[in-house]
This record gives C-alpha cells, structure tokens and sequence, in this order.
C-alpha cells in the first residue's frame, strides 16, 4: 500500500531533539532533524546538494547547519546561507525543508504538500493538559513490516484475547461482539466484556476486589494515529458508556512512522486517571505494555513475511474486521485525493 503523504507523522520525542544532527526515514525519505539556535526544531533532506553526503553527519553552527565535507551551511529553509571561500551562492543551492510542529512532546513532520500543512491541524489529546491525568512516555518499537497490518490491529479489540492472554486479554469474554463506526476520518472499533475477572494489566494494580466491565474503544484517526480508551469498573447491570470516567481509564496512544515499505515506528505513551501520585505505576504499566506489543510484533512480522511470500494468496473476511475494513477505505479516499 502507498503512504498518505499529506498527513502529520511523528518523528521523534521532543526531549530527544537538540542542536545536534538527528536522522530518520520516514515514507521512503531520509531527513534531517535539528532545533536552529532559537531552539526551534527544524527537517532538512538529508544529503547535501554538493556530493551528496548525508547532513546528519554535519554539525551545528549559528546559521543553521553545516556540511560535513565542504562546510555549505543550510538554514531551516532549506536554503544555502554559507559557502567557505566564496560569497555568490548558486540558485540551486538548497535542499527540502519539511514543515515541522511540536505537540504533547512529540516533533511531527508534515511530509506532503508544504502549503497543505498550515492548515492540517497536528493531533492533540485533550487530557495531556489535564493535570488530573498521568502521561507516561515508551520506548518507540521498530517493526519488520508494512505499516497497515499495524494499523489493522490497532482496530481490532478482538486479538486481546488470543494474542495477549495474561495481560490485555483473557479466555473469558471471547464471545463479546464489535461494533464499528466511521465518521469522516476517524474509524472507531467498539468492545465490552461483561461481568468478568479483571484481566491481567488491571488486576496487576490491585484495584478492584470482584468482577468487572472492561470496555475497548479503538480509536483510529487515519492515516497513523491510533487512540486506545480502555479500562474497567465494578460489574453492574445495564450500559455503561458514560460511567467509563468512573474506572480505571487508560489511553494509550499509538502513532505510526512508516519508514518504507517494510518498516514501521510505533511511537506510543499512555495517559492515565488512577494512582497518579505514584511515580512507579507509569513504568509498571508500560512494562506489561512492552510485554504485549512483543507478541503483537511477532505476530504481525510472521504476517508480513508470510504475505512477501505469497502476495496474491486469497484472504477470508470477517464480521470482526468491520474496523479495518473501514479504514482500508479511508486510506484508499485519502490516496485518490493525491
């Protein structure tokens, strides 16, 4: 599947973006990230127009920053202010600039049109500036695989129960249905577990002494940015939508850098509403999560290698895959668009 180029992409935390040179792909491009002396962060492509060596192998000077080789310096405009030995700069002097925006610690690089990005708005979780809530941050996770497996799986609460049984899922409740629905852009993928033990990632906290109601909303806003509200309360009788703010609430938060074809980054964190006081609950959770994104990698890499052998074998449909279905759809719009 092509990548929707007119689209946000994370491409790094901002706490680990400095003056120094930072390098990344992402869609097949290889760039260059570095805060200018305003501390204002900055995406060049990455190879010098000269002969060609990567950027990222230049270092920080007050002008922008500088080549490696011969010492042309480019500023966040991608333009050559610098050259040593000569004042006339050539026309073509210059590299791509990608337009770049920080929010909830994350840099983000719009990879299409330039003049498309002022008016894309960059994804902002609304209980990242609510201090009722915790934020703990992952460590990013490469994947050996195309990206819209990822995103398939992050629309299909059903997998829980077969892929992460002693953490996010449980042999109990495997019968309960979806639901999905799509409005513009966003596709969302509902579950509720009635009246049953506290799976593995709640029961770890110690939080609830008999039965639950577990719900799963999948969240995918296309093309790469998935929200997971999930979480638990006492068992009682009747629906229960609107009490989710009364459990133990968790959003964990996914957003996938394709780097090419075959390669993703899955930059996530997770917020939370309970035990917010205690420093150590955010390592523990992301702990248990580090255990289940492991299953799902391998998973998902034994999918991609076994559609590289065989990609034009046939494939089953079910009801459960109403979400990704869904969202096949979007992306398909979003790429005729461009």
């Amino acid at each position: 599947m092509e990548f929707v180029r007119n689209a946000w992409y994370v491409a790094c935390w901002s706490r680990d973006l400095t003056t120094a040179p930072l390098a990344a792909t992402l869609l097949g491009d290889r760039v260059v990230l570095f805060r200018d002396s305003a501390g204002r962060a900055a995406a060049l492509e990455d190879r010098c127009p000269h002969r060609y060596l990567p950027l990222s192998m230049g270092r920080p000077v007050a002008a922008g920053l500088q080549c490696g080789y011969h010492g042309m310096t480019f500023d966040a405009t991608g333009a050559c202010v610098e050259i040593p030995g000569q004042t006339r700069i050539p026309p073509n002097a210059r590299v791509r600039a990608y337009p770049t925006a920080e929010s909830n610690g994350m840099v983000w690089l719009w990879m299409g049109a330039p003049e498309r990005a002022a008016t894309a708005p960059v994804y902002d979780q609304p209980e990242f500036h609510d201090p009722a809530w915790a934020v703990e941050y992952g460590t990013p996770l490469a994947y050996d695989c195309n990206y819209f497996p990822l995103a398939e799986n992050l629309c299909d609460p059903v997998h829980v129960n077969y892929v992460h049984p002693s953490t996010l899922g449980s042999a109990v409740g495997g019968e309960a249905g979806v639901e999905a629905v799509r409005e513009g852009d966003v596709v969302t993928t509902v579950r509720w577990t009635r009246d049953a033990p506290p799976i593995g990632f709640f029961a770890e906290f110690g939080l609830f002494e008999g039965n639950v109601d577990r719900w799963q909303y999948y969240i995918f806003h296309a093309p790469a940015t998935s929200v997971i509200d999930f979480g638990s309360l006492p068992a009682a009788p009747g629906a229960r939508d609107d009490a989710r703010g009364e459990g133990f609430r968790v959003y964990a938060l996914h957003f996938l850098t394709p780097v090419d074809e075959h390669r993703t980054i899955d930059f996530w964190l997770t917020l939370r509403n309970r035990l917010t006081d205690d420093d150590s609950i955010g390592p523990r959770m992301s702990a248990l999560l580090m255990t289940a994104f492991a299953e799902d990698k391998a998973v998902l890499e034994a999918i991609e290698a076994e559609t590289r052998r065989r990609p034009a074998a046939p494939t089953v449909r079910l009801a459960i895959d109403k979400g990704a279905t869904l969202l096949r759809r979007v992306i398909e719009e979003k790429l005729a668009a461009e």
